[in-house]
């Protein structure tokens, strides 16, 4: 369990710095700005105990709210991204199966539900944080484009540290 809890700390820190130092600078027209932060709490342990999930989550949200000077907003986004992972394990895993390594990896759950689980939390996420941010009804047209660009832009860097970092399944 030690390994477990080193492995994802060192997840933690790498992904916080690596967002704020590095990815709060690109921005593709100011339309597309990735958030790859949100994969510590998308590759968090299947087992992890769903208080100390939504815990964790309000933890990456608040400290990248302390670098983006942003009132909350990351971390009620987290907190909703929380939620809906554990929604969207319960219905589409059977946890009985994985007995090893039981982490929501690329290499272990595989390509095409990696993608979707990817796919539907990054945009739950992006929906929640970009609304929150305007929380104008007039500006829906940027809002969606602003939402849309950097779930893709996520998403694609989601899938390509997937399968740079991990391991091939070993079944």
């Amino acid at each position: 369990m030690s390994r477990v809890i080193l492995i994802n700390l060192v997840r933690f820190v790498l992904l916080i710095f690596l967002q704020v130092f590095l990815l709060k600078n690109v921005a593709l027209y100011d339309l597309s700005i990735p958030y790859l932060y949100i994969l510590f709490i998308l590759l968090l342990p299947f087992e992890i105990p769903n208080v100390m999930l939504f815990i964790l989550s309000f933890v990456v949200g608040l400290t990248i709210d302390m670098f983006y000077d942003t009132p909350g907003l990351h971390a009620a986004a987290c907190t909703v991204l929380a939620l809906v992972r554990v929604l969207f394990i319960s219905i589409t895993v059977q946890k009985d199966g994985f007995d090893n390594e039981p982490e929501p990896t690329l290499s272990i759950m595989g390509f095409r539900w990696f993608f979707f689980y990817a796919s539907v939390l990054t945009l739950v996420h992006h929906f929640v944080l970009f609304n929150l941010e305007v929380f104008r009804i007039n500006e829906f047209e940027y809002t969606l484009i602003r939402w849309i660009s950097s779930s893709i832009f996520t998403v694609f860097l989601m899938v390509v540290s997937g399968l740079l970092f991990f391991r091939r399944k070993q079944r």
